[in-house]
C-alpha cells in the first residue's frame, strides 16, 4: 500500500507540473498574442519597413494626393497629419484613431477647415497636440501669419485652440513644433536675426511661461535654409532638414544632430541615401518607442523621371500612382542605427 501511495504521489506532483507549465505557456502564449496584436493594430497591420525608406499605409494614409508631417500619439491610438489641396491653397489636419476594434477613416480634425492648419505634434505625455495655422488669433480679425497653436487632447480641449502667444509667437512666421519631455519647444522661425529666410530656435518652459526663443548655433543653422526640426523627448538628439547644403543630395535633405556632453550640439550629418533621394524629404518625425522614423518626400516613380512615354495605359497609369512628386508619408527603422 505504501508503494502504491508514493507512486500515485508521484503521478499527482507531475500532473500538477503539467498544469503549470501549460498554464505558463498559454501566459507566454496570450502575452506573445497581445504583443502582436498591438504591433498589428497600432501601424493598419503592416510589417516593419526595415531599413530601407516604404510607403506608409499606401492609399489610406499616402495616397496621390498631397500628404506631409504625420504625428501618432504616444500611445499610438491617434494619427493627425495633413492634407495639401491642388495649388497649396488650403493645408487641413486629418485625423484617425483606433477605437480597440478598429481604426476610423481619415476625417477632418475637429479643430481644422476653415484655416491653413498642419505640421500636428504631441507633446510627450499625449496631452498636448501643437500645431501651426494661419487662423486670427481673436476671431473678429482677419488671417494672420503662421502661428504656433495647441490643443488640450483631452474633453472639450479639442475644439478650442489656443495660441501659444509670446515671446513665441511674433508677428513673423513659426512653424513645426516640437517638444521635450520637460516642455522645452523647438521650431522653426523666420525671425528678424536669422541667418537666412528660417531657422531653427528653441524655448524653455520655466513655472509655466516659454522664455524667450534662442537660436540654435551654427553647428545646425548655416546660410542656407534650416526648416522642420524634430527634437528627442530627452533632447539627446535633432532631426531636421535643410536645404542648400554642399552634401544636399537633391531638393533638400534630413540631418541629424546629437547633444554633447557640455549640452552644444555636435555637426549634423546628412543621414545619407538610408533616409533621403533626390527629391525634398523633410518633416521627420520619430515614434516614442523610438522604433521608426517617419518623414514626408516627394521622391517620384522612375517611370516618371523617364522623357520616352508612348503606352498610353502605362502613362495613365503613371499620372494616376502614388509616388507621383507630391508629398507623401514614408518609414523606416530607426532605433539605434543613428
Amino acid at each position: 500500500m505504501r508503494g502504491n501511495r508514493i507512486v500515485f504521489n508521484f503521478l499527482l506532483i507531475g500532473l500538477v507540473l503539467i498544469l503549470i507549465s501549460c498554464g505558463d505557456n498559454n501566459k507566454r502564449s496570450k502575452e506573445s498574442t497581445n504583443v502582436q496584436a498591438q504591433a498589428d493594430w497600432q501601424y493598419f497591420g503592416l510589417s516593419s519597413p526595415g531599413t530601407v525608406p516604404q510607403l506608409f499605409s499606401p492609399d489610406i494614409i499616402s495616397t496621390r494626393r498631397n500628404e506631409r508631417d504625420i504625428a501618432i500619439s504616444p500611445k499610438g491610438n491617434e494619427i493627425f497629419y495633413t492634407l495639401v489641396l491642388p495649388a497649396k491653397n488650403l493645408s487641413i489636419i486629418l485625423y484617425m484613431r483606433f477605437d480597440g476594434f478598429f481604426w476610423s477613416e481619415p476625417e477632418i480634425a475637429s479643430f481644422s477647415g476653415n484655416y491653413n492648419d498642419l505640421e500636428p505634434a504631441f507633446s510627450p505625455d499625449g496631452n498636448k497636440l501643437f500645431f501651426i495655422s494661419d487662423r486670427p488669433v481673436h476671431e473678429e480679425t482677419d488671417k494672420k501669419d503662421f502661428d504656433i497653436w495647441y490643443i488640450d487632447i483631452s474633453g472639450a480641449g479639442r475644439m478650442n485652440p489656443k495660441n501659444l502667444g509670446a515671446p513665441v509667437n511674433t508677428d513673423n512666421n513659426e512653424y513645426y513644433p516640437s517638444v521635450t519631455s520637460d516642455g522645452t519647444l523647438y521650431f522653426t522661425a523666420s525671425y528678424d536675426d536669422t541667418l537666412t529666410q528660417e531657422d531653427i530656435y528653441f524655448s524653455q518652459l520655466e513655472n509655466g511661461e516659454y522664455t524667450q526663443p534662442v537660436r540654435l548655433g551654427e553647428s545646425i543653422n548655416t546660410a542656407n535654409l534650416e526648416f522642420n526640426a524634430f527634437i528627442a523627448p530627452d533632447e539627446s538628439y535633432l532631426l531636421f532638414s535643410s536645404y542648400g547644403r554642399e552634401d544636399d543630395l537633391g531638393g533638400g535633405d534630413i540631418y541629424i544632430s546629437h547633444k554633447l556632453d557640455d549640452g552644444s550640439w555636435s555637426q549634423a550629418q546628412n543621414m545619407g541615401y538610408s533616409i533621403n533621394s533626390d527629391k525634398l524629404d523633410y518633416c521627420p518625425f520619430v515614434t516614442y518607442d523610438s522604433k521608426y522614423l517617419f518623414f514626408t518626400s516627394e521622391r517620384m516613380d522612375r517611370g516618371l523621371q523617364s522623357n520616352y512615354h508612348r503606352n498610353l495605359s502605362k502613362v495613365l497609369q503613371l499620372a494616376d500612382c502614388i509616388e507621383n512628386g507630391l508629398g507623401n508619408i514614408y518609414w523606416v527603422e530607426f532605433g539605434k542605427r543613428f
